[in-house]
């Protein structure tokens, strides 16, 4: 099996991270913060939303078992793409959309995808594609969050929607 990877930013990184740990061909999902300035942030620091930081989600997926089409497909289906700065009431540059990419390879397909969502809200979408800097893995209290704490407040309130339109939405996807 050879792995690729991928790291998005779509809002709170317990969002992402809940969803992708149910897609079938998804390995490994990690929690972290990139594009930022400093070395080694906190989540303290990238929450007051002056480090340039993004939370986001680091993916190691099968491309033999799904697409990196299909994984951008489900990220464009899972958060608002069209909110500069905001996902519901998270609000900030930490919470921007993005694509941020390890591979080069991947450009032509993030491309192609965010054209059709931009293309599908209407020509709205402020979703940015870069390539991926000064990532780093966030503290291990954030990873698996949801699974680690599915009855936390922000986690049945916001989280849980989320992981329930993306099983619905995408049936053959979740994994078994």
């Amino acid at each position: 099996m050879s792995l690729e990877t991928i790291t998005l930013g779509g809002g709170c990184f317990w969002c992402l991270e809940a969803v992708y740990e149910q897609v079938q061909g998804v390995a490994a999902v990690e929690s972290g913060y990139c594009n930022g300035h400093l070395a080694r942030p906190t989540y303290e620091q990238v929450c007051e939303g002056d480090t340039g930081h993004v939370e986001v989600v680091k993916l190691a997926f099968d491309p033999a078992v799904i697409s990196l089409r299909e994984v951008l497909q489900i990220f464009f289906a899972i958060h608002d793409p069209t909110t500069l700065n905001r996902q519901g009431n998270d609000i900030g540059p930490q919470y921007r959309s993005g694509i941020y990419l390890s591979d080069p390879a991947h450009e032509a397909v993030a491309r192609e995808v965010l054209a059709e969502a931009n293309a599908a809200h209407g020509g709205r979408v402020v979703t940015e594609l870069q390539p991926l800097a000064n990532y780093h893995r966030a503290e291990d209290y954030h990873q698996h969050y949801f699974a680690n704490h599915p009855h936390q407040g922000y986690c049945a309130f916001v989280v849980g929607p989320k992981v329930e339109k993306f099983r619905k939405t995408f049936a053959s996807r979740v994994r078994r």
